[in-house]
Order: structure tokens, then C-alpha cells, then sequence
């Protein structure tokens, strides 16, 4: 089985009203432990590498464990998600790798600097919507900035999206889904005091904008997981993640694709901790990656369950790129 764009996932979420979790990876152990959570589960699912995962994992090699994942789960519908592209050049390399979905992030130039310039935004997300919609790839794009530093993304400061502009910009670039911030932030420290989402944003987003939302920096941080970290030696005092209770409400208001990638490294860190901790004779890899792949399973699979993904991955047949392309040129 090929893999899913992107844009039919989310499109068939929309229908139904839930959300679909879009969960980060960098090496084999995540993502069979995403596909075993979407198994049990039945769930159709989103696993997205970010520029900094693909220099990690060399490129093609991650390419080839994207294509074991869709030819051991043929019923599962998976699509493969650049995430935070920062320009054309890194979009084309991803959609050469056989990804099925981009998103262009207009806040980040070629250079690593910070754009805060609207036209800058509009005219490469445009760019790379023109380029990708060719070969049937689905585009993510993004208005206003999320705070907080993950993988190399993030700004350190939150601007809230502006509705009226965001539906300027959907009407502009074209794209099929839509990331906004909504105070979430990359990163375990997303909050300072309350845990607050300005859902009166999302509220006008969504009577403004007729495509998917997205929201990203949306990990909950659960505190058993920050307890193990710390007990077995880390150091994580303070970290705090968007309650699953917010969550499940912005997915009620119209956000359909949720990116988990903090949980998940909490998850592997506090197994292969643990592992470490109380039983220090072992050393091959396998006696603690095994252990790290189960428990990120388990949390992902408990995501998919809150998210509300879980019992659909059967509810439709996949499209493939080649089907994307004669719908795009319609």
C-alpha cells in the first residue's frame, strides 16, 4: 500500500468531527511503535520528520522505514508530513523522499532567521503550494508564532493568529491546512501559571476558514511521565503541557490535526531511564530501545483514543498521490 495524502486524513476527520494526531520520529523504534499504536487502535495516522530529524537520520533511510510502515499496515491510511519546511528547496527534497505532505513554516527563512513579515509568509507558502499540488503532496502553512524551542523550531515568544488575516491568507496560498497559535508552544514549559488556550481565536478561525485547522506545541506533558524522568535522574522541574480536557475541545471547534512530539520524547527518555536505573548490568541497545518502543506505543495509542482517531482507519479507502494530483487539477 502506498502512503495517504495527507489532505484526504483530515478531510475525512473533518466529516466526523475528530482529530488526527501527527506524531514526530527520527529512527525505526518510533515509528513502529506509532504504527503498532495505530494498529491496535485503528486508527489512520500522521508521523512527521522535521528538517532536523531528516539530517539525523540521513535522508533515505528514513525514507525506506516510511515505506516498511505502509507496507506492514495496509489498512492503516498514513500519510508522511514535512514538518516546519522552512523553504522551497527543503520541500522538494522532502516530496522526492516520497513524503505525502509539507508544511511550509513562512516564520522561518532560508538563513534560520525569523520572518515576521506577512508577504514574505504569503509568497513562499504560495510558492511551495504551486509547486507541490503538481505532484499531488498536501500543503500546511502557518499564521502567527508559536513560543517555546523544539528541535531547532520556535521563537521564544507567542503572536497570536489574527483571524481576519488567516482567512487573507488561506484565500491567497491556497493551501489545504492551516497552522495557528493559539498560546501553545513548542517544547515541556509551555505554560506559565494556568494552562490557557485563547479558544475565542479558534472560535473566529473557524467561522472564517473552511479548511483543517492544525495546532502545534500541543503535547500534554503528562506529569506521571515528568515524575519517572526526574526519578530516575532527570531534571525537568516545572514542565507543563496543554490539558487532554483543552485539547478535546479545540478538536469540538474545528481542530483536526493535533502534533504530538514532547510526549513522545518524555515517554522514550523515562523507559530507557528507568532501564538504566535498576538494572545497570544491561548494555545491549535492544534492552532498552524495546522497552522505549513499548511505552511511546502506549502513550500514543492512549492519544489516539482521547483525540477521538481511534475505530476509523477503515472508514474509507486510501487515495493515492496520483488521485491527489487529478483532484487538485480540477
Amino acid at each position: 500500500m502506498s502512503l495517504t495524502p495527507m489532505k484526504q486524513i483530515l478531510d475525512e476527520a473533518r466529516k466526523k468531527g475528530y482529530g488526527v494526531g501527527a506524531y514526530n520520529v527520527n529512527n525505526m523504534e518510533q515509528i513502529q511503535a506509532i504504527m503498532a499504536a495505530a494498529q491496535k487502535t485503528k486508527s489512520p495516522v500522521i508521523i512527521q520528520a522535521s528538517r532536523g530529524a531528516l539530517k539525523y537520520s540521513n535522508f533515505t533511510y528514513l525514507k525506506h522505514l516510511m515505506i516498511a510502515a505502509a507496507e506492514e499496515n495496509p489498512n492503516i491510511p498514513l500519510a508522511m508530513h514535512l514538518d516546519h519546511g522552512n523553504s522551497l528547496e527543503t520541500v522538494k527534497k522532502a516530496i522526492d523522499l516520497g513524503f505525502t505532505s509539507v508544511m511550509i513554516d513562512g516564520s522561518l527563512m532560508e538563513d534560520g532567521k525569523t520572518a515576521s513579515d506577512y508577504d514574505y509568509n504569503a509568497r513562499v507558502t504560495r510558492s511551495v503550494v504551486e509547486y507541490s499540488h503538481k505532484y499531488g503532496v498536501t500543503v500546511e502553512g502557518e499564521i502567527g508564532r508559536l513560543g517555546g524551542i523544539e528541535d531547532g523550531v520556535g521563537s521564544g515568544s507567542i503572536h497570536l493568529t489574527d483571524p481576519d488575516q488567516a482567512k487573507k491568507f488561506v484565500d491567497e496560498t491556497g493551501l489545504d491546512a492551516l497552522a495557528i497559535a493559539i498560546g501553545t508552544s513548542h517544547g515541556a514549559y509551555k505554560f506559565k501559571g494556568a494552562a490557557n488556550l485563547a479558544i475565542d481565536v479558534l472560535k473566529k478561525v473557524r467561522a472564517l476558514v473552511d479548511i483543517p485547522i492544525v495546532l502545534h506545541g500541543a503535547s500534554s506533558v503528562p506529569i506521571e511521565l515528568i515524575d519517572k524522568v526526574n526519578k530516575y535522574g532527570g531534571a525537568l522541574p516545572g514542565a507543563t503541557g496543554v490539558p487532554m480536557a483543552s485539547l478535546q475541545e479545540a478538536i469540538k471547534l474545528g481542530v483536526t490535526k493535533i502534533n504530538v512530539d514532547t510526549d513522545g520524547r518524555l515517554a522514550v527518555t523515562a523507559a530507557i531511564r528507568e532501564v538504566f536505573a535498576t538494572k545497570p548490568e544491561k548494555f545491549d541497545p535492544r534492552d532498552y530501545l524495546g522497552p522505549a518502543r513499548e511505552a511511546l506505543s502506549e502513550i500514543i495509542a492512549g492519544k489516539m483514543k482521547d483525540f477521538g482517531t481511534a475505530g476509523h482507519s477503515d472508514d474509507y479507502k486510501s487515495m493515492s498521490l496520483e488521485d491527489m494530483k487529478k483532484l487538485y487539477g480540477k
